[in-house]
This record gives C-alpha cells, structure tokens and sequence, in this order.
C-alpha cells in the first residue's frame, strides 16, 4: 500500500474522525471506502462482474434435460476408464 498525505482543516479533521467512529470504522478506511467507490471497479473485477452477468443469462444445458449430476455420479470410480 502507498501513503498519501492530505491537508485538511483541523476542524473538518476533527469531525471526519468523529463520524468515521461513530460508524466503527478508522478515518483511513472510510477514506479508502470512498476512493474505490470513486475510482469504480477495476478491470478484473468489471471483467468478473461481465462474466457472472452472461452465466446468469445462459440458458446452456447438455441433454434433454440439463446436467442433474449427483454427488455419487461423481466420484464413480469406475466410469473412469
């Protein structure tokens, strides 16, 4: 992580850290809240959220009726071959 050094007037100083108490929580987290709901989603987590979208949509099945594995079907040993 990298430190970053902000100057701020002391009163709003004193209030921000009054508030951020009052909701449980340290002023540099609620400074670290703010910025990622600020900066948006990164790439990765934009390309997840893209790809969770498109499953739920899908209406993929394989047979007649969808996969409907049960957890003994799975670890059959012997269909292994």
């Amino acid at each position: 992580m990298t430190n970053v050094t902000f100057t701020l007037d002391e009163d709003l100083l004193i209030r921000a850290r009054a508030r951020a108490r009052a909701r449980g929580m340290s002023l540099n987290a609620v400074v670290r809240e703010y910025l990622e709901d600020y900066a948006g989603p990164s790439e990765a987590a934009a390309a997840i959220a893209q790809l969770l979208e498109l499953a739920d949509r899908s209406t993929f099945s394989v047979g007649e009726n969808g996969i409907t594995w049960q957890r003994e079907d799975l670890h059959d040993r012997a269909n292994l071959r």
